[in-house]
């Protein structure tokens, strides 16, 4: 077994014994689904989004794409698609890095520390930069109707889930985002 799929299966089982939920796409262990919580103390509190995770053969030394499947109201997440404009992610991404950082560091700080200068969804960030109360407001409805916890464990409704077109729609520019890709049908 070559090192990056040994890389990527510990990277992977580390996830797993940290209390995530994980769920694969395919038999491989390239692209499977992760449940995050929002962060405490934030305005996301409380939610739960399922996040697409697709890691490349050339994982770690290349970032893995992430993608919200369920819809956030965020400057720095694409609204349609899902699609995260992280740099961590994007452009100073290591192999020091790890799917737990992901997780536990990254995507809580992108949801604590949105950056509405460098947007995706620009309707987001105008209203960040404009009218701060209700723009919380308006994350606090995402959250409300589309990241609420279930009480069971069925597929989330299509309702909550983003289409596979609007899924795949695509971004600018994709330098600046990690694109996670088409949902298989």
């Amino acid at each position: 077994m070559s090192s990056p799929s040994k890389r990527r299966e510990m990277d992977l089982m580390k996830l797993m014994m940290s209390d995530y939920k994980v769920e694969m796409i395919n038999d491989g262990m390239q692209e499977f689904y992760v449940e995050f919580n929002g962060p405490k103390d934030s305005i996301y509190e409380g939610g739960v989004w399922k996040i697409r995770v697709e890691l490349p053969d050339a994982y770690p030394y290349k970032s893995p794409s992430v993608g919200f499947i369920t819809k956030i109201y965020h400057p720095n997440v694409d609204e349609m698609s899902g699609s995260v404009c992280l740099d961590v992610i994007n452009q100073t991404w290591s192999p020091m890095f790890d799917l737990v950082n992901v997780f536990e560091t990254f995507l809580p700080q992108l949801l604590l520390y949105p950056n509405p200068s460098d947007p995706l969804n620009g309707e987001a960030a105008a209203l960040m930069m404009r009218d701060r109360p209700t723009y919380e407001q308006r994350v606090k409805e995402y959250c409300e109707k589309y990241a609420k916890p279930r009480a069971d464990t069925e597929e989330m409704s299509s309702d909550d889930e983003m289409s596979e077109d609007e899924y795949a729609s695509d971004c600018d520019d994709e330098d600046d985002v990690a694109i996670a890709g088409k949902l298989d049908p």
